[in-house]
């Protein structure tokens, strides 16, 4: 009985851990950006063709755009990029801003 006891606190403290490192950026960038905006944040020839106004992640695109408007353009789609508002969580959204913001720049 004890055991499970343990058992059942170790789960409950590693769950809490996992959920205290928050999303991984990475992860979520590879799954839903890296295929229009690829591994350097350029986009890809045959993407650029589709949406010519899609920018290249630089120093310079995030000096021209502030925070609140690439965090709208996620939720809310932009252009031809479409809405990823009702597929990621909030804190999903936030992480991989941060990526593309620390990686890319």
């Amino acid at each position: 009985m004890r055991s499970i006891f343990l058992l059942g606190v170790l789960a409950a403290a590693l769950t809490t851990s996992a959920a205290a490192q928050g999303a991984d950026g990475k992860a979520i960038y590879d799954a839903n950006c890296k295929k229009c905006h690829h591994d350097d944040g350029k986009p890809v020839a045959g993407i650029k063709k589709m949406n010519p106004k899609i920018e290249e992640f630089s120093a310079a695109f995030f000096a021209k755009h502030a925070d609140a408007e690439m965090l709208k353009a996620v939720k809310e789609g932009k252009d031809k990029m479409k809405p990823f508002g009702e597929k990621l969580k909030a804190d999903e959204i936030d992480a991989v801003l941060k990526y593309i913001k620390a990686t890319f720049k």
